[in-house]
């Protein structure tokens, strides 16, 4: 009877109790992101140690006895705030609240929840915090900055520049060949077989939440690195459902002032037609496009992308968040200047033309993700992405050339060259956090690459005599009348695993944490080049300059008949191979200190490199196996100087590869110049250090400073044949080669107004770089290596493509009307001094490309919670892109003579959102 009575009473006593507690309850959103809901933000009671997290739709709610208290709000990357509550017994209280981006103390925030990758206060609360010397850029300061790429979005980070005309990026003086590019993580395949990396202005930044650039090796990265490793984190789906429409407008100022705009035939508007080679090609006549130029209407660029996304609860804790996005953008651009090729030591030049350029490009991307959060400690992310990108270049050089006939005939030559790369990813990883002290992480991609060049075609023609006005076909090597057909192929397979454990337990935190895993990739690649050259009779065929626009006329079966006299000629070239890496890797992060940590690092790695080829110089075929295996050690270190500075230093050992088209003795022949491989090419061995120091003022500003170092034994560059053909070929042209610099980076708030809970903001932006650079030549070491001899002008050079100074520098007003209306306008500038594009050879001095400045407005603007407006003006200073070779700093003394000269002009354009 007492038991009963007992329990009675507690019952009693407990349900009068927890009917005197209050709730609180709501939800917290991204001011910042049209008040999308935030999962695992931290709701915590002053003063208590009653806390909460909100779930995967943002909510929360906790229990409380009654009284006054102080509710606090925060979420990585987020200012938080602290609201005011009484609780009465009972009460059932409703508090919302939107956090948004802004100054906080970086020391309130620990990083436990999921970092919103899109923000440039996470990603720099993120750079932080790592013990790793790395950098980001997200979503968010791309669109404030206007970037559509993502060549164009890496080269906003400091000692980052980018190939006009391509999308290729050096980093720190580093070209290609030293560089990494992946995707969340995963190796992406190439799509130029000049490259090692895929062309980074094919992607479209509406698939980007953040792109990472790593300029030191960590343990779990590939080895063939020494310039950054890229890595491009796609979008994934967060907060409420959305559909959002975009529409832009915009031209060229090059392209506007033309009456007419020329390109081949064959391709389409939106690139996707492929063309193909006829049953009997080897007649000039039997091709489905016309060798004529074509009269084009697109003069105005224009985008069209519609994305949208949602999120459905699965089970009690789950979700599955699914995000598509599919976009189409165009790029129209004419140029015209001088052209120069093989410019000897006294100044002249083999090819001497002016040319005119008509560009045409499309890119056409649709990616969806789909990110499983099985639980808390579980989640899986499936990406799938097509790309479908093309470049059109139909251009016109009116000239001398050495080849011509007489020593004063001005000749002509049209070439149009199509170029189309179709790319698809699959990937799917996971997260998975088996205790407290374990987990573990896996993906596993494949990725299919297809590049072509559908129909590159020729024509070159010369008057028939001296002082003549009648012109006719000059026909002196396969290359000056052909079609050419090109594919390349590659097919890859990657997987990254690790498992990690953390040890060495101390009040509540790890101060030690050991990770080993296994990556590998197995690439396949197979090239196919056929070239149809057409050689017409001597003086059979007479015409005025009006029929170099009327060759399907001249090259019909009326005048091109192989029984009277006239021939072709078919050459095939192509190689094929794999690229097999299988690693394992493993380091230990321990915390010495709560100032000091240390990552030690190490990986091994099993390579097999295998390329076979056949062409003129190899008919039978020839191959080559590389397979070594390395051991490259790695040390990074931070020392936290107080709450606000870190010291961080990184060291390690790396390797550079040669690329396939590199190692095979096939010709790539452009207008005036020709490419050859060299197949006696062996890797590079990199040493590579760096020493930082950070100051984060706030979570939203930063000073740094980065000195860095790297020698890279037998350095791989592009060099001159010594021979009359004046081919550019590879080589290892010296022991070793040195560089030094230094980074420096600047965000500073010049002031920041807060009113009614909206912000007027002016910031200011600056990074940049200062490079020593030198590498030795050494004409005996590429004979004896090689064979051939290099005839060096020079003993020492810097590198190629390595500019000593790049800077860049923002300025950016934000100003909040209301809670959905808002402007911002950004001006930015970038500069960059002269770099090295050609080493010189047989007493001809350098090639080099002049310096350049550039200049870009930006206005964004949200109307309401619907709609947005942006304008762009770009590259408003439209400087010319000059390259010149610098006689005058050989040892013959000639005056410096212009290789090459062009503007790119400037774009404007307009563009709308509309969110659902």
């Amino acid at each position: 009877m007492k038991l009963k009575l007992f329990i009675l009473t507690l019952f009693i006593t407990t349900l009068s109790f927890a009917q005197s507690k209050g709730t609180i309850s709501g939800v917290i959103t991204d001011k910042d992101s049209n008040n999308e809901t935030l999962p695992f933000a931290n709701v915590n009671v002053k003063g208590t140690k009653v806390n909460a997290t909100t779930d995967i739709d943002g909510k929360y709610s906790i229990n409380i006895a009654p009284g006054d208290y102080i509710v606090q709000f925060s979420f990585v990357g987020y200012e938080p705030k602290e609201v005011s509550v009484k609780v009465t017994a009972g009460a059932k209280i409703v508090m919302n609240q939107a956090l948004s981006s802004g100054a906080y103390a970086l020391k309130d925030v620990e990083v436990k929840a999921t970092v919103n990758r899109q923000k440039e206060t996470a990603l720099l609360l993120e750079q932080k915090e790592a013990v790793e010397i790395k950098q980001a850029i997200g979503a968010q300061e791309l669109s404030r900055k206007g970037v559509s790429d993502v060549a164009s979005a890496v080269t906003k980070v400091s000692g980052i520049t980018k190939q006009e005309g391509s999308g290729s990026v050096f980093v720190r003086g580093l070209g290609d060949r030293y560089n990494v590019t992946t995707l969340n993580g995963l190796p992406l395949p190439s799509n130029n077989p000049s490259n090692k990396n895929i062309l980074l202005d094919i992607f479209s930044t509406d698939i980007v939440e953040s792109i990472g650039i790593s300029k030191t090796f960590e343990s779990q990265n590939y080895g063939d690195f020494s310039g950054a490793n890229v890595d491009i984190v796609s979008k994934k789906m967060s907060g409420n459902p959305f559909v959002e429409l975009g529409l832009g407008i915009g031209g060229n100022s090059n392209v506007l002032k033309l009456d007419h705009f020329y390109l081949q035939d064959g391709p389409s508007y939106l690139g996707f037609n492929q063309v193909k080679t006829p049953s009997n090609p080897l007649l000039p006549y039997n091709f489905a496009t016309s060798w004529d130029r074509q009269d084009r209407k697109y003069n105005l660029n224009n985008n069209f992308s519609i994305s949208g996304g949602k999120k459905f609860n699965v089970g009690e804790n789950g979700s599955i968040g699914t995000f598509i996005t599919a976009a189409f953008d165009n790029d129209t651009r004419y140029n015209e200047g001088v052209y120069r090729t093989n410019i000897t030591a006294q100044g002249s030049a083999n090819s001497d033309f002016f040319k005119k350029s008509y560009k045409y490009n499309t890119n056409t991307t649709v990616m969806g993700s789909a990110n499983y959060k099985i639980n808390t400690k579980n989640a899986l992310l499936y990406t799938t992405l097509f790309l479908n990108s093309t470049s059109q270049d139909y251009s016109e050089f009116e000239g001398k050339y050495i080849e011509f006939p007489g020593n004063d005939q001005i000749g002509f030559i049209k070439r149009g060259t199509f170029d189309k790369t179709q790319l698809i990813v699959n990937q799917l990883l996971g997260k998975h956090e088996i205790n407290d002290r374990w987990n573990t992480n896996w993906a596993i991609g494949y990725s299919i690459l297809d590049n072509t060049i559908p129909d590159r075609m020729q024509n070159t023609f010369v008057p028939d005599g001296d002082g003549s006005s009648v012109y006719t076909f000059f026909k002196n090597s396969s290359i000056d009348n052909h079609r050419y057909y090109q594919t390349l192929t590659e097919n890859e397979l990657s997987a990254n695993l690790s498992a990690s454990y953390k040890f060495a337990k101390n009040n509540e935190e790890y101060k030690g944490k050991a990770t080993l895993g296994y990556s590998g990739k197995m690439k396949n690649v197979d090239f196919n080049s056929h070239q149809y050259s057409f050689f017409p009779e001597a003086n059979s065929i007479f015409f005025t300059r009006e029929g170099f626009n009327q060759t399907d006329l001249y090259l019909s079966s009326t005048y091109f008949d192989l029984s009277d006299g006239d021939t072709s000629d078919k050459l095939d070239q192509f190689y094929e191979g794999h690229l097999n890496i299988h690693a394992v890797f493993g380091n230990i992060k321990y915390d010495f200190t709560d100032r000091l940590s240390v990552i030690l690092g190490g990986r091994f790695e099993q390579i097999e490199q295998y390329v076979f080829y056949k062409s003129l110089d190899a008919p039978d075929g020839a191959g080559r196996t590389y397979a070594p295996v390395k051991f490259l050690p790695s040390i990074i270190a931070k020392y936290k100087l107080n709450d606000k500075q870190n010291l961080k230093f990184a060291a390690s050992n790396t390797y550079t590869l040669p690329q396939f088209k590199e190692k095979v003795k096939i010709l790539f022949q452009e207008v005036g110049q020709s490419f050859e491989g060299n197949n006696k090419l062996y890797a590079s061995t990199n040493y590579n250090v760096d020493l930082s120091w950070e100051l984060y003022p706030s979570s939203d500003e930063l000073i740094s400073v980065t000195a860095f170092g790297k020698i890279i034994q037998n350095p791989i560059n592009q060099m001159y044949t010594n021979s009359s053909s004046g081919n550019i070929t590879y080589a290892n042209t010296g022991d070793k080669a040195t560089i030094a610099g230094i980074e420096v980076e600047f965000r500073k708030n010049i002031f920041e107004i807060e009113h009614d809970n909206l912000k007027d903001k002016l910031a200011f932006g600056f990074n940049g770089s200062y490079m020593y650079q030198d590498q030795d030549l050494s004409n005996e070491k590429v004979v004896i290596e090689n064979g051939f001899g290099a005839n060096f002008t020079f003993k020492n050079s810097k590198l190629t493509g390595a500019s000593d100074f790049l800077a860049n520098a923002d300025v950016s007003f934000t100003k909040e009307f209301k809670e959905d209306r808002d402007i911002t306008a950004t001006l930015t500038y970038a500069y960059v001094s002269d770099k090295l594009a050609v080493i010189g050879t047989q007493d001809r001095g350098n090639l080099v490309d002049k310096a350049i400045n550039r200049l870009d407005f930006i206005f964004k603007s949200n109307i309401n919670k619907h709609l947005g407006i942006g304008l762009n003006y770009k590259n408003i200073l439209n400087p010319a892109y000059r390259r010149v070779a610098e006689q005058s700093k050989a040892a013959v003394k000639n005056p410096d003579v212009l290789a090459s000269s062009y503007k790119i002009g400037s774009n404007l354009s307009l563009s709308l959102s509309y969110k659902f």
